[in-house]
């Protein structure tokens, strides 16, 4: 874990290439308190531990399915898909893909154990926090800490999406949803370690897998929270999201930005969904 000293930062965004609809501002100052944070997303081999040793069932797998991104199945699983989601088509909705398959049924985690544990709830995840001992992050946390001590950056590192040219993260490349050409390296999730980590020493905060955070997502949540440690607790059916994955695109969901939100309901698991883990000081 990493020590992230508290402090005050200007939260969210006001700038034309957000999404105010999914309340990225007003900026405000906000104050954390200190805190420790994982500097890598939850892997594979972290969550096996966890199911070993506790003989946990993922809601994936007590659903039978979850959500795979289409260009990611073998021919064979996608003759047995049967449904996808009308608005998201490259969804498909795969019988038997949970975080051990991520892929379904034909896969396994070969080569992939230092990747980010993948098609996890919210629920599944706060199972994970309180085995481990620790928490999922607050929105504030996750944005203080993502800025690495910038202030007002678009990305982790700065404004620049790739600085002298270099990939600094895991996000689509090419045409989404058709074409990925994968020169960051990387077709599906990528290692947890994989690229360079901010200020405070974290890696991925943009792109390779969404991560879950504590809070209820609300789209007033910059004007319903506290400036010192701010918590949206009030249940609104979908709980918040930081960090966008390795689908993010800016034609379509350029919500790999530091300030970006998004959100689901807690049963719900895909396999761009991940998280990492906090405790307080």
């Amino acid at each position: 874990m990493v020590a992230i000293p508290g402090g005050t930062f200007d939260m969210g965004t006001e700038t034309a290439e957000g999404f105010p609809s999914d309340g990225e501002g007003p900026v405000r100052r906000v104050r954390v308190d200190s805190f420790y944070m994982s500097p890598y997303a939850v892997t594979n081999a972290q969550f096996k531990r966890f199911v070993d040793e506790t003989g946990y069932v993922t809601e994936a797998e007590r659903f039978g399915w979850s959500f795979v991104f289409h260009l990611l199945v073998s021919p064979e699983t996608a003759k047995r898909v049967q449904s996808v989601p009308q608005e998201v088509p490259w969804w498909y909705v795969v019988e038997g893909a949970y975080w051990a398959k991520p892929e379904g049924p034909d896969s396994d985690l070969s080569g992939r154990m230092n990747h980010p544990v993948v098609h996890i709830s919210w629920n599944d995840a706060k199972a994970y926090c309180d085995w481990a001992g620790g928490r999922l992050p607050t929105e504030a946390e996750w944005e203080f800490a993502a800025r690495g001590g910038l202030e007002r950056k678009t990305y982790p590192w700065g404004d620049l999406l790739k600085p002298d040219g270099r990939h600094r993260c895991n996000i689509w490349q090419g045409k989404f949803p058709i074409k990925n050409n994968a020169s960051d390296g990387y077709v599906g999730t990528a290692p947890v370690d994989a690229y360079e980590p901010n200020g405070y020493g974290l890696y991925n905060m943009s792109g390779n897998v969404w991560e879950w955070c504590a809070d209820w997502f609300s789209p007033g949540y910059h004007r319903e929270t506290s400036d010192v440690n701010p918590f949206y607790d009030r249940p609104t059916g979908r709980r918040s999201m930081r960090g966008g994955s390795y689908l993010c695109h800016r034609s379509y969901c350029n919500r790999y930005r530091v300030a970006a939100r998004s959100s689901n309901t807690p049963d719900s698991s895909s396999g761009n969904i991940g998280f990492r883990i906090v405790a307080s000081e």
